[in-house]
Parts: C-alpha cells; sequence; structure tokens
C-alpha cells in the first residue's frame, strides 16, 4: 500500500464531508419516520391493546407511550432514536459553539447559552430514558423519562428564542431570520399543544369519557412533530455549514 507522507495536502484532505443540511434533515427524519411506523404497526396490528386504557372507553389513536411498547414497534422506535440520539448531541455542542463566538464579552447571555446547552443535552437524555424504559417495563422511570423530555424541550426552545432574539438585534441574513421566526412560531405551538394535551389527559382520568384519550393522543403527536420541526430550523442556523471528520494540523492540535 502506498504511504503517504504525514502533513502531506492527501492527509490533510477529509475523512468525511457532510452539508450541514443533509445532515439535519437525515437526523430529524430517523424519528419521524419511526413514529409514523410505530403508530402505523400499532394501528394495523394492535389496535385494542395499543388503545386500551384503564377507563376501558373507546379510544381511536394510540398514544406515543403505548404505540412503542409493543413487539415490534419499540425495537423500531429504540433504533431509531438510538441513530438519532449521537448527531442531537453533536448538533448541542454545535450550538454552543454558534453562541459562544455570538456572546464573546455579554455575560448573562454566555451563562443562558450555557443553560441552553444542558437543556439540550437533557432533553435528550430524556428521549432516551423514555424510548428505551418501556411504560409496561417500568412506568415510573418511563414517566420521569417524559416528563424530562417535555420539561427540557420547553425550556430549551424557550431559550433558544431568547438567544435569537438577541442575536437578531443586529445585522443578519435572511435564513437566520426566517428560522428565528419559525422558533417563536413552533415554541408558542407547542406551549399551546402541551396545555391541551394536559387537559385531556387530567380530563380523561377523572371522567373516563370516550374519545377524549384520543385527543390527548393526538395533541401529544402535534407537540412531538412541533418539536421536531424546531430543531430542523437549524437547517437555516448552518445551512452553509459542513459536519467533517478532519486530521487536525499539527500547529492547531492541543
Amino acid at each position: 500500500m502506498l504511504q503517504v507522507p504525514y502533513g502531506s495536502p492527501d492527509r490533510d484532505k477529509p475523512l468525511i464531508r457532510l452539508p450541514f443540511t443533509f445532515f439535519a434533515v437525515v437526523t430529524v427524519c430517523l424519528p419521524l419516520l419511526g413514529l409514523i411506523t410505530c403508530i402505523t404497526v400499532s394501528l394495523l396490528y394492535h389496535y385494542n391493546e395499543a388503545t386500551y386504557t384503564h377507563c376501558q372507553v373507546h379510544n381511536y389513536l394510540p398514544s406515543i407511550s403505548a404505540a412503542i411498547s409493543l413487539t415490534p414497534e419499540r425495537y423500531i422506535w429504540r433504533f431509531c432514536i438510538g441513530l438519532h440520539s449521537a448527531p442531537r448531541f453533536l448538533v448541542a455542542a454545535a450550538y454552543f459553539s454558534f453562541y459562544r463566538g455570538r456572546f464573546g464579552r455579554q455575560l448573562i447571555d454566555q451563562l443562558l447559552s450555557i443553560f441552553t446547552l444542558f437543556c439540550a443535552l437533557s432533553e435528550n437524555a430524556g428521549l432516551l430514558l423514555l424510548t428505551y424504559v418501556c411504560s409496561t417495563e417500568t412506568y415510573s422511570l418511563h414517566k420521569n423519562g417524559f416528563i424530562v423530555f417535555i420539561g427540557s424541550s420547553l425550556l430549551h426552545m424557550m431559550c433558544t428564542c431568547r438567544l435569537w432574539q438577541v442575536i437578531t438585534k443586529y445585522p443578519v441574513s435572511a435564513e437566520e431570520m426566517t428560522s428565528y421566526r419559525y422558533k417563536v412560531r413552533l415554541f408558542l405551538f407547542n406551549v399551546g399543544l402541551c396545555l391541551f394535551a394536559g387537559y385531556f389527559f387530567m380530563r380523561h382520568n377523572k371522567y373516563c369519557e370516550p374519545g377524549i384519550y384520543t385527543l390527548f393522543a393526538l395533541c401529544e403527536y402535534l407537540v412531538v412533530l412541533s418539536n421536531m420541526a424546531f430543531h430542523m430550523t437549524a437547517f437555516w442556523d448552518f445551512g452553509s455549514k459542513d459536519v467533517m471528520v478532519a486530521t487536525v494540523p499539527e500547529g492547531k492540535r492541543i
């Protein structure tokens, strides 16, 4: 095999180089396809089990927890989230680096960017917990994972909107302004749906009315979909960037 001298131009070429837009689309499509597949399989093959609740009234859609707790749905969902989670950690680090460059001398905004990073990491950790611990296995752990996921998600979106509000006070590109506007809309949409989902969930548990749990499940779907869409705004934020695996030049090594 022909050996290339270390430090030659061929050695410095990136081993992998992907447009960030492609990276963002694939990252978001993994849970989207997993969710659609799990709900579809549950409705077609496990309808009674997926729509059953303790109230034993008619429901027409499974909750996400029910849809991902059955077999083979749980394995499909775990496979998709397992592939999805690692890029999510990378995107969280990319945003933190981006904010650190924008708020170099603004202490409050720097602290907020650190808190936003923490929320992004805990959101992903909560997603992994509720994914790999089914509600039919250890309900309390699954429930806590769901609470961490939703709480961290809302805080992450709120803090992100605040940081971008500061960013847009200065000249920004058309793509960045579009990203900011969609972030705000999706955050407000997500908050509203979380409130509706909580209302329908409590009403179902209290009154056991037919179809109410279906409305909860529908709101739950939209909460998750709007969360995915919020993360998809990275498409505009890093549209001109690439994700690379490359050799660090000698002079820049730590």
